[in-house]
């Protein structure tokens, strides 16, 4: 087991550095210059090379690399020195947990937190943004999977049951609608009709956060702001739920087992509860741990749509802003949950199943 989990690790670890290599290249050829954006376009000349030097951006394109994958390794080697790399000092200031080797002028060998820059429109470290947004996206995360597992199941249930019946045929064409169509699509569909044509019904609002800033009674819950989101996130991964389920059941009230139970005089309810449901959950429940990841990933176009303040927002608006530190930062970070959680799911898959260790 061990090895089936290093193995994993391994690989994880080469995903993440080709997505930090593209997303660093990609960022360093399009246009815009940091140092105007952070001083305005009528900054004199010898204070953009000054901003240049302290973010290092006068160093060669591989030397910058290099020094961007030494901010981002939790094992890394900082000369504290201001004339040579005053920002390297900052990368210390809110990373550093523990020196393993060095002088006392500040240079050595870290074992850090990693470092993902600054704004260049806020001055704010990257990493306090993201963790500003990173609740809202979990809780927009984790709601849509609820949502998508309860109903999912239950209509995955009810189609399996009544199976070739108008029950089972509404529930494929709802799920092969909701795998058809795009989410920034639904999103807006969904936003136009629910949050504006019955509004009036509905109550609900086109766009909205989980708090409302009041100048007089500070942050207000909004739960309702959540309603629409969630609908849009989840649709996709209860269409999957939904097909998934049905076809368990309908494999699993096939096998011997159940025709025995029935044989035995079991009442239909007895059967599906005690014997057939929990059997045929177990792929479904495999699936399920799966999708978190892919919903943090894909919450990018609902945040922005329902105006969600959550990881997905605050990489759109840094786009719009060409602020390349929170860009990145915020790709890196959705790309290492997205690797750290199917690692997660294939260790579980690992434990449960040993043919998957043997097969790896």
């Amino acid at each position: 087991m061990l090895k089936f989990i290093l193995h994993r690790l391994y690989s994880g670890f080469w995903v993440m550095l080709g997505v930090i290599t593209i997303v660093f290249l990609l960022f360093n050829v399009l246009p815009g210059d940091p140092a105007r954006m952070m001083l305005g376009q009528r900054a004199d000349v010898s204070s953009v090379e000054a901003i240049n030097k302290e973010l290092g951006l006068d160093k060669s394109l591989p030397v910058q690399y290099l020094l961007y994958l030494n901010d981002l390794s939790p094992v890394s080697w900082h000369d504290n020195d201001p004339e040579k790399r005053a920002w390297n000092a900052d990368s210390l200031r809110y990373g550093s947990i523990y020196k393993i080797i060095g002088s006392s002028a500040g240079k050595g060998i870290y074992i850090k937190k990693p470092y993902l820059r600054r704004s260049y429109q806020t001055g704010r470290t990257v990493s306090s943004m993201l963790a500003d947004a990173l609740p809202g996206t979990a809780i927009l995360a984790v709601s849509s999977l609820l949502f998508a597992s309860f109903f999912g199941i239950i209509l995955g249930i009810v189609a399996a049951l009544y199976r070739n019946k108008a029950a089972d045929h509404s529930s494929m064409l709802f799920a092969i609608l909701g795998m058809s169509v795009p989410s920034f699509f639904a999103g807006i569909l969904i936003a136009w009709i629910f949050g504006y044509v019955l509004s009036d019904y509905t109550g609900l609002n086109m766009t909205g956060s989980l708090y409302y800033l009041s100048p007089f009674e500070g942050e207000i819950l909004q739960l309702k702001n959540l309603i629409l989101p969630t609908l849009t996130l989840g649709l996709r991964p209860l269409s999957v739920i939904v097909q998934l389920t049905r076809n368990s059941m309908i494999d699993v009230v096939s096998k011997d087992y159940i025709r025995t139970a029935r044989a035995k005089g079991l009442s239909k309810k007895a059967i599906l509860l005690k014997h057939a449901l929990r059997n045929a959950l177990n792929p479904v429940l495999t699936t399920i741990s799966g999708w978190l990841g892919s919903l943090l990933a894909g919450a990018v176009f609902v945040e922005y749509i329902f105006g969600w303040k959550g990881v997905g927002k605050t990489l759109v608006d840094a786009l719009e802003k060409y602020d390349f530190p929170v860009v990145m930062g915020s790709v890196l970070f959705i790309a290492a949950v997205f690797v750290l959680i199917n690692i997660l799911v294939d260790i579980l898959y690992g434990y449960l199943d040993p043919r998957v260790r043997v097969e790896s």
